[in-house]
């Protein structure tokens, strides 16, 4: 088990955050500490063929992995190194509402997630909500991955393999309800499966040519590539619009946001005005409806 503290890391921040769906909440237990009810908060995350088990209380984070696993996976994965400190610290003070939002969302870290895994994320996260992307992405997996055990004794299941998904019957996909992007899916992983688009280069590659590579591939579109740029590749000049983000910058940004103050991390920005529109600043009731339903659309 490794404990970190950091006033800028929370788990369940992070996981309504929309960019990592394999994140889930586990039971919660109360904890006692200096007199002080806190509630104490475990999550489970699959990633990198790993299961990893994460308990918050306060600001002191524990996860459940060896010292090894930690240095050479998960403190890159969480982006560890990087001071939000500074981030946060260079918002323009005049910017009421991104001071607000970095507030709200302050515990919110950009992951370093797997590129192949957020391709298809993404491609199956058009036009829905994030709850029903969660499920789709576990059916896929219940169904397509390989199935293993944590040291631990949770099963959990690895994200399916390109070739797993290229072979795949339409179908199939449907039944994992993708609908539509059930034939986006299956393009994309007979695409990168043959080597006609290849991971390892676009790693390699500038912001500009990843978004250009990424494009070629069926079903990504340029708020697609850029939410697999910031999230993937941790090009944090990468800038999702979704609806939620038009309707700010209509609103709060309408001369354009001020990307040149904030060049190298504008899309951490972005996270925490996502965050914020989604889950912090007061609505009224049609607009807290149309949140209720809605996820990460075009």
């Amino acid at each position: 088990m490794i404990t970190i503290r950091d006033k800028h890391f929370s788990i369940r921040q992070i996981c309504q955050s929309g960019q990592c769906f394999r994140l889930e909440p586990l039971m919660g237990a109360d904890k006692q500490e200096e007199g002080l009810k806190e509630q104490e908060e475990r999550y489970g995350l699959t990633a990198f063929g790993k299961y990893l088990t994460i308990r918050q209380c306060g600001e002191e984070i524990s996860l459940s992995c060896s010292q090894e696993e930690f240095d050479s996976i998960w403190k890159s994965y969480f982006d560890l190194e990087e001071d939000y400190d500074r981030i946060i610290a260079s918002i323009d003070p005049d910017d009421a509402y991104l001071l607000r939002a970095a507030e709200f969302g302050s515990g919110i870290r950009i992951l370093r997630q797997e590129l192949w895994e957020m391709i298809i994320s993404f491609i199956i996260s058009q036009q829905n909500n994030i709850k029903r992307i969660r499920r789709c992405i576990d059916l896929l997996c219940r169904q397509f991955g390989e199935a293993a055990r944590s040291d631990t004794g949770e099963i959990y299941y690895i994200f399916p393999t390109p070739e797993a998904l290229a072979q795949a019957e339409i179908q199939e996909l449907y039944d994992c309800n993708l609908g539509y992007r059930s034939k986006y899916v299956k393009q994309t992983a007979e695409t990168i499966y043959h080597k006609e688009v290849d991971l390892e280069r676009i790693t390699a590659m500038s912001y500009t040519g990843a978004m250009a590579e990424l494009q070629k591939l069926c079903g990504v579109g340029t708020k697609v590539a850029n939410c697999i740029c910031l999230f993937a590749l941790h090009m944090t000049d990468a800038f999702p619009v979704d609806t939620h983000i038009n309707k700010v910058l209509k609103e709060q940004y309408p001369e354009g946001f001020p990307f040149e103050k904030y060049s190298g991390y504008a899309g951490s920005l972005q996270q925490y005005i996502f965050y914020y529109d989604l889950a912090g600043k007061p609505k009224t009731e049609k607009e807290a409806v149309a949140v209720k339903c809605s996820g990460m659309e075009e």
